[in-house]
């Protein structure tokens, strides 16, 4: 497909990348010559340098032969704008990021009448994934994700001990015919490869067949079991520290929200009910020890500084608070973060990026999917003609390690893959991708003959 992104900041350049492993053709627009230089000289990408608010440069593009536009600037109201504008000049889907929450509070209405068909927001994004975290404790509806005959089940090991200190090559003997899809250890996710052995702390997904999995989710779950979060601590009033203290807050935890800008505390405090906004600088470990960080069921820290977020994510943890989360735009900094102990480390990057392909690839070939704690997501895919995974055994694809092909509906069968497996064309796929591998998964199931067709699950 033919797609305009416009802004060649971190997520416009993310999604190009993911993009251009798809094999899709994009043009970058931005106002920063030098950038896009840059771009150019490291990216198979068209760049142009211009303002896409004016109708001059979309038309000189030709931005009517165009499938998508995705408008990522820092800018909501030039998103909006642009996407509108593309539209009009007949782009066939445009897409823009909005963030801020007045716009939020009116979305479908800005969607209809600027005839925008699609609206992303990394904040609200990454919040939904903390929430669901915090408030529900698992990341899958009830423990599980079913496609078709297929599910999956997510539960902490201490719940089935049998798997504490067994490796990979342990489960079939323990779980016939089931698979570990995914691990998640001290909030890092992981796909498990040969002799990764399941540690007692640790979070698994094993999949199966649908019936086999329900009577294993009967012994791990308890039904409908919610936290008993009570109080939390959310350092960073930027958006999503805004979207997040709000839906915390509703959900009946006692919130308090520490921000060191004096203006943006009175904006929170005037547009957050029942939250208690404090102004400070929250790396003054006095000012924590005061608002009793030691009592707190969890801690949040949302600031837009890397380093800020490591520090206060370590000493939150160092004060024993249970939950502790941090969001990160480095991936070398999610890293350090998981190896400290810290329980989940968020890149609303990846989020986002992921959030935008699944449009892209909507309408040509849908993706059902969801996301294992903002760090990894399960997809279904059905194998076209033309891709490169088939009739070739798993052994011998180099997958990634960051990439799994979990299951296989073939008909009215179920099979649970080993490296003699061969994907055949129809076979409807279930595979697990780390979202910062997701260049590499584009790559994998991209159809370089004919469109591919998937099926969305509902």
């Amino acid at each position: 497909m033919k797609i305009a992104i416009v802004g060649a900041g971190k997520l416009g350049r993310n999604v190009a990348t993911a993009l251009l492993g798809g094999d899709h053709s994009v043009t970058l627009i931005d106002t920063n010559e030098e950038l896009l230089e840059k771009i150019s000289s490291q990216m198979d990408v068209m760049v142009v340098h211009g303002n896409a608010k004016e109708i001059k440069i979309l038309k000189q593009l030709d931005i009517d032969s165009y499938d998508y536009l995705i408008a990522t600037t820092f800018n909501d109201e030039a998103n909006i704008i642009i996407a509108s504008f593309a539209k009009k000049l007949g782009c066939n889907k445009v897409v823009a990021r909005v963030r801020d929450p007045e716009h939020m509070q009116q979305i479908n209405f800005i969607k209809e009448t600027m005839d925008i068909d699609h609206i992303v927001n990394p904040n609200q994004g990454i919040t939904v994934e903390i929430y669901k975290y915090l408030a529900e404790k698992y990341t899958l509806s009830n423990g599980i994700f079913s496609s078709g005959k297929v599910s999956l089940v997510e539960f902490p090991v201490k719940r089935y001990p049998k798997l504490i200190g067994k490796s990979m090559r342990d489960v079939p003997g323990i779980l016939p015919n089931m698979l570990v899809a995914a691990i998640s250890k001290n909030g890092k996710v992981i796909i498990p490869h040969g002799d990764e052995i399941i540690d007692k702390n640790d979070f698994v997904y094993i999949i199966g067949e649908k019936a086999p999995i329900l009577e294993l989710n009967s012994k791990v779950h308890e039904r409908g079991k919610y936290t008993d979060l009570q109080k939390v601590m959310i350092v960073g009033g930027g958006k999503t520290g805004f979207y997040l203290a709000e839906m915390l807050s509703e959900f009946g935890a006692a919130v308090k929200l520490i921000e060191r800008d004096k203006e943006r505390c009175h904006y929170l405090s005037t547009h957050l009910e029942d939250v208690m906004i404090l102004h400070g600088d929250a790396t003054d470990l006095t000012l924590l020890e005061e608002e009793n960080l030691d009592l707190m069921d969890a801690f949040v820290t949302v600031t837009g500084f890397d380093e800020d977020n490591l520090l206060l994510a370590l000493t939150a943890k160092q004060h024993g608070v249970e939950d502790v989360i941090a969001t990160v735009s480095r991936t070398s900094y999610a890293e350090i973060i998981s190896r400290m102990g810290i329980d989940m480390a968020l890149n609303s990057l990846d989020i986002t990026t992921s959030n935008i392909l699944h449009f892209v690839q909507g309408s040509k070939k849908i993706l059902s999917s969801h996301l294992i704690e903002g760090q990894a997501e399960i997809m279904e895919i059905i194998a076209t003609p033309h891709m490169k995974i088939l009739d070739t055994p798993l052994s011998q694809l180099d997958l990634h390690d960051g990439i799994l092909i979990a299951a296989i509906h073939r008909g009215a069968e179920v099979i649970i893959p080993n490296g003699d497996t061969e994907i055949h064309e129809n076979d409807r796929i279930i595979l697990l991708s780390l979202l910062k591998d997701r260049v590499i998964t584009e790559s994998l199931i991209k159809d370089t003959g004919r469109l591919s067709f998937f099926r969305r699950n509902r």
